[in-house]
């Protein structure tokens, strides 16, 4: 090689070889000091949501859930899990609606503090004790305070894990598609678009013109809640569910309660036997139930009520308490905008797939009447969300266990005999007597019954009724044994833990089959 080219090659390798250290001596430098991650220097690395069954539209949520109730929250987190940009609307500072706050939580976290008051003096041990009569309801209701507290926070995370927005205020549609929020605070009104949006406001204690309520002694369901004085006698006008379920708090107090029902019989729609098991109970332990009457005036005084009835009865007392039907809130929502119409009692209709006559706005829970439960409330929820989103499993609820939390509670799913008997199916009946059942005996529990109504020839259960203590967990082994399409033979040839209440349905099989001839 000339010695020129050679000098030439030579520098050629020395240069490709500096340029390579000076390669690795960066791949170094880099590898010693590394680009430093701060969280405040606003870059992201975030995933596009996934997006599914969603409409192109130029709204700015997919769906808008107006109501933060049972109902509302699972509807929400449907249609978020479904890809959904959601948002909820909701008065309350904190999530739960009423069903948290003055409904079903705080009611039933006071008759399980109630129940521990009468069980603890039922024991031989503490029967010289006094403490737990005539304390004020307010004192009661600590605990009641504590679960709500604790429902609040583990919704709150559902919503915020699944990126929910939550908007507090009143909800008012301004047309189809648009919604106007406003608060009690100084905050002007702001405006948001929806395409599509779901109705589940709940509803509220009814209050008729007649009474006061702003008066010291006169009560609804709500306002009970807030009570902060011992009262010995308390009237309690309505004995449906909610008045049936305050009659056994109040007389577990040690009160004197008169119990006032415009109908024939206590809940009149439950089967009979199960029925009556709860007016002798009541009356043994002192409820004055007084049938077929209606209000025509009450006197409120400073010191006491007097509540004058049709009949010309009148009953004095220290306090009433409301519990005559409900209304559902749906008026400050401006419904006329957007061409919908409710009922007299505030209630909005619906077709089987929860959708009102506005073919993009749906309504569930309290708001659309029957039953009116939570629990229905949420399945109903979900399945509207589900209908809107095109899913096919979607399905209107129309069988839901009643769930009624007296002192026993009372359960039931499916016909009742006189149901039966107007349809002439030939059904037979099962009973298990909770006194007969030795975890029954241990635990104190001497009231209670459990009715299996099957059909006499294929043996398909028709109905099951239960009256007693931990009846709302018992009727759900009959509600799935019955969803699964078993027959009776299902509890005779099942083991059932022994002992348990749950055996009470391999007993009211055996019974039911010893009538089959």
């Amino acid at each position: 090689m000339p010695k020129k080219q050679k000098a030439t090659a030579t520098k050629a390798a020395s240069n490709t070889k500096e340029t390579v250290l000076q390669t690795f001596e960066h791949i170094d430098h880099d590898h010693t000091h590394p680009n430093l991650i701060s969280p405040l220097d606003g870059h992201r690395i975030g995933l596009a949501r996934h997006q599914q069954n969603r409409t192109k539209h130029n709204y700015e949520y997919d769906a808008i859930v107006l109501g933060a109730g049972p109902a509302g929250e699972a509807a929400a987190m449907k249609l978020a899990k479904s890809g959904q940009r959601v948002a909820v609307i909701d008065p309350r500072d904190q999530v739960g609606g009423n069903s948290t706050h003055v409904g079903t939580i705080p009611s039933k976290a006071l008759r399980q503090s109630v129940f521990n008051i009468i069980n603890f003096r039922r024991d031989p041990l503490f029967q010289q004790t006094k403490d737990g009569y005539q304390v004020p309801l307010s004192k009661v209701l600590s605990r009641a305070r504590e679960v709500i507290r604790h429902q609040v926070n583990t919704h709150k995370l559902f919503y915020e894990r699944n990126q929910i927005h939550i908007i507090r205020g009143w909800g008012k549609f301004i047309d189809e598609h648009t919604l106007e929020i406003c608060t009690n605070d100084q905050e002007p009104t702001k405006t948001i678009t929806f395409n599509q949006a779901v109705i589940a406001v709940g509803s509220r204690p009814y209050r008729p013109d007649i009474l006061d309520f702003n008066h010291p002694r006169v009560f609804d369901s709500d306002k009970i809640l807030q009570m902060d004085y011992v009262a010995r006698k308390i009237i309690i006008y309505g004995a449906g569910v909610i008045g049936c379920e305050y009659a056994s708090i109040f007389t577990g107090l040690g009160y004197v309660v008169d119990l006032i029902n415009n109908k024939e019989q206590l809940l009149s729609y439950l089967d009979e036997e199960i029925s009556d098991a709860l007016s002798h109970d009541f009356r043994q332990f002192g409820v004055r139930i007084r049938n077929n009457e209606e209000i025509e005036r009450l006197e409120t005084h400073d010191d006491c009520v007097i509540l004058h009835l049709k009949s010309g009865k009148k009953i004095k007392s220290d306090a009433i308490l409301w519990c005559n039907g409900r209304t559902g809130n749906t008026d400050s929502l401006n419904l006329e905008a957007i061409g919908l119409a409710t009922n007299s009692r505030g209630q909005l209709e619906v077709d089987h797939s929860y959708r009102t006559s506005v073919p993009h706005i749906y309504a569930v829970g309290d708001v659309i009447g029957w039953p009116s439960l939570a629990s229905a409330a949420y399945d109903q929820g979900r399945n509207a969300a589900a209908f809107m989103v095109g899913d096919e499993d979607a399905e209107f609820i129309n069988s839901v266990p009643t769930g009624i939390y007296t002192i026993p509670e009372i359960s039931s799913i499916g016909k009742t005999e006189a149901e039966l008997t107007a349809e002439q199916i030939p059904y037979e009946v099962g009973q298990a007597f909770f006194k007969h059942l030795a975890r029954s005996q241990i635990i104190g529990e001497r009231s209670g019954v459990l009715k299996i109504l099957f059909h006499r020839e294929t043996l398909e259960i028709l109905g099951i009724h239960c009256y007693g203590n931990h009846a709302s967990e018992i009727i759900h082994i009959g509600q799935a044994v019955m969803k699964c399409g078993h027959t009776l033979e299902y509890f005779v040839n099942t083991t059932f833990n022994y002992p348990t209440m749950a055996e009470a349905y391999r007993v009211a099989a055996l019974n039911g089959l010893n009538r089959i001839f």
